[in-house]
């Protein structure tokens, strides 16, 4: 049968548990760790807990440099589950000492027309992103048709010499800014056919997530609540649901208020979180890039180990046995 193991497309006998995966890779005797569908699964199941075709394994042990939980996109690996974006600063100095606290390695840029008649001398935006701390991440804001967005991603690409990797996201109206999800995706599948590798900003539908997977894109991007609202996760349950069904990272885009906002969106197992506004329009950017970061790092803690059930009554946390009466 066919299984997924760490990403990679595994051929397994039938009616084989955990444990005897283990063994046919050589790590029966390693430290590692094991998720089965996002669920983490405890040593003491591995030799009976079956595993079924299309399951989804993600094995992990400890190395240097904290790999072991790192966000993997595409063909692209980063340590930092924040993505930033680079809009709404007060000058680019603001903007470079957010991102750096926020520790973002993939920031989103827009592709603008130049300034014709601009000091050449004056500073760049892509002056202020070191290419060794960080990836580009070149996105189609602003575009509201198919034509403009593969317009944006075609001059991206020779901005950049040649950078395959783009944000997409095609708007329906610019009251809400929501998605045109049939613009979103006919762009998107004639940016895969053209080789680009694609990120896409999308409403919150599992359907429509879906189908922008089976695509080729290699990361959907829901939103949590309209662009710039800051309302946080408006409908988690589609968010659950996305990320319960997608076979790529989902990343929650847009309408992230506050730093427990983030928290929720990788607890409910998103994997990574992107945004501008909220670090961008705080009244100390930089303070709240740092809150943003940490609040990722806690809310992916939080769901690697599994919440306590929810109850309805209330379950003393101290043994009743021995009590003085």
């Amino acid at each position: 049968m066919e299984i997924v193991v760490n990403g990679a497309t595994y051929q397994l006998e039938t009616q084989s548990s955990i444990g005897d995966l283990i063994a046919e890779l050589g790590l029966a005797n390693a430290r590692i760790a094991v998720e089965l569908n996002r669920e983490i699964v405890p040593r003491h199941f591995f030799e009976t807990k079956q595993l079924q075709a299309g399951d989804r394994i993600e094995i992990v042990r400890a190395v240097g440099g904290g790999q072991a939980d790192s966000l993997k996109v595409g063909p692209y690996s980063f340590h930092s589950r924040l993505i930033v974006g680079t809009g709404k600063y007060r000058n680019l100095e603001e903007t470079r000492l957010a991102i750096e606290a926020s520790g973002a390695e993939l920031v989103t840029v827009a592709i603008r027309r130049t300034n014709i008649g601009q000091n050449p001398e004056a500073e760049n935006l892509l002056d202020v992103l070191s290419p060794q701390r960080h990836t580009i991440l070149p996105n189609t804001a602003g575009c509201y048709n198919v034509d403009d967005a593969l317009r944006t991603c075609n001059l991206a690409r020779e901005l950049l010499d040649g950078h395959k990797l783009v944000k997409l996201e095609v708007l329906g109206d610019e009251r809400t800014l929501f998605p045109n999800v049939i613009q979103t995706v006919e762009a998107a599948r004639r940016l895969v056919e053209d080789g680009f590798e694609v990120m896409v900003y999308t409403n919150d539908d599992p359907v429509v997530a879906r189908e922008l997977e089976n695509i080729g894109c290699i990361a959907v991007m829901p939103l949590a609540a309209p662009i710039g609202s800051g309302l946080g996760i408006r409908n988690p349950y589609n968010i659950l649901t996305i990320v319960e069904n997608a076979g790529v990272p989902v990343i929650v885009d847009a309408g992230v208020g506050t730093a427990s906002d983030a928290a929720i969106a990788m607890e409910l197992g998103c994997d990574g979180v992107l945004m501008n506004t909220a670090i961008a329009a705080a009244d100390q950017p930089v303070l709240m890039a740092s809150a943003m970061k940490k609040a990722v790092e806690a809310g992916r803690e939080a769901f690697l180990a599994g919440r306590m059930p929810k109850k309805r009554y209330a379950s003393a946390s101290s043994p009743i046995d021995g009590l003085f009466l």
